[in-house]
């Protein structure tokens, strides 16, 4: 069926500016990891993805080695921008990442000026457009001059490949050089893109959102639900079908008893508050004032529309957030 955009689709979402640029993100913005490859119908991804556009979602989260396989996702959403979304690609925010495993041989993957670049180029290729807005290094490269990778990345904005650039998981002594030497080459820092849920806080613990704050930068949160850990999907142990039992990027290990126990705490305190898991979780991500934006990956739209609930969220109570603290501690 021919897609007409829902003329509303701004009024519900809330946006973010990201640090102090001129960029606004939603709140909640769509991730293509792992659910808009080819082992997902092309209809149900399209029913997401133009879901997500008809309630304001303007920001689609990629990367090079995204699928699976590789590259597909960038393929399918490709797709969707030339059959739905083509007369809306300037009121889209569209990334991707690259420094990951893509082809073979010594250019294929981690951050030199060789794989970014050429990754880039086929990363536009697959999507079919002629830039994309935001650009990451996808992983911290230790072998690699900084100098090398962020210059590839001003590069990827000079040539017009990129209108902004990003880094992910980088560890702050890289992330302050990155920022300075950035801002010095005339292509500021954008966003960095990190795990933040309330199970992992690492960018909390090792001053990352510290420093972003400091700097006027953004912070997106990938994996703000603990890849569904931060659901009611695993409430009741581990259900057939889930990503759990593919041993692959979740173990079945992680679900320690211990574990259970504090989902189903913080489960008690969700439904309290008149929210579910999910929603309470993703509202505690983005009560932190440094955060942006957070991804949200999921594979029905029910389930976006579940996150997307999180922006109708009540305020946590100091007491609320003192509950939340105790139960990870």
């Amino acid at each position: 069926m021919e897609y007409t955009a829902n003329s509303k689709r701004y009024e519900e979402m809330r946006y973010s500016r990201c640090g102090k640029s001129g960029v606004l993100l939603p709140k909640v913005s769509l991730g293509f990891w792992h659910n808009f490859g080819e082992t997902t119908p092309y209809e149900r991804s399209r029913e997401i993805a133009l879901a997500a556009f008809d309630n304001g979602i303007t920001h689609f989260d990629l990367a090079n080695n995204y699928g699976p396989r590789p590259g597909a996702a960038e393929e399918r959403l490709g797709q969707i921008l030339r059959h739905d979304l083509s007369a809306h690609r300037d009121e889209l925010f569209i990334s991707t990442k690259a420094a990951y495993d893509m082809w073979e041989g010594p250019y294929g993957t981690w951050a030199s000026r060789k794989h970014l670049l050429a990754s880039l180029d086929q990363s536009l290729s697959r999507l079919g457009l002629p830039y994309v807005d935001l650009f990451y290094c996808h992983r911290y490269d230790p072998d690699t001059p900084l100098d090398e990778t962020l210059q590839a990345l001003v590069d990827a904005v000079r040539s017009g490949r990129a209108l902004y650039v990003g880094i992910s998981r980088w560890p702050l002594q890289a992330l302050t050089y990155g920022i300075e030497f950035l801002h010095e080459h005339g292509v500021p820092l954008l966003i960095y893109q990190g795990r933040l849920n309330i199970l992992d806080r690492a960018p909390q613990r090792e001053g990352i959102l510290q420093c972003l704050g400091q700097e006027g930068k953004g912070f997106i949160s990938f994996s703000p639900l603990a890849q569904g850990l931060l659901t009611n999907r695993y409430l009741n142990g581990i259900p057939a079908g889930s990503r759990m039992t593919e041993e692959h990027f979740l173990k079945s290990s992680t679900l320690t008893p211990q574990l259970l126990a504090r989902l189903r705490s913080l489960n008690d305190l969700a439904r309290q508050r008149g929210e579910t898991l999910a929603q309470m979780a993703l509202a505690w991500v983005l009560q932190q004032p440094e955060v942006t934006s957070v991804l949200a990956g999921v594979s029905s739209v029910q389930q976006l529309f579940d996150n997307v609930g999180c922006l109708h969220c009540a305020p946590f109570s100091e007491e609320e957030l003192r509950l939340i603290d105790s139960l990870m501690s």
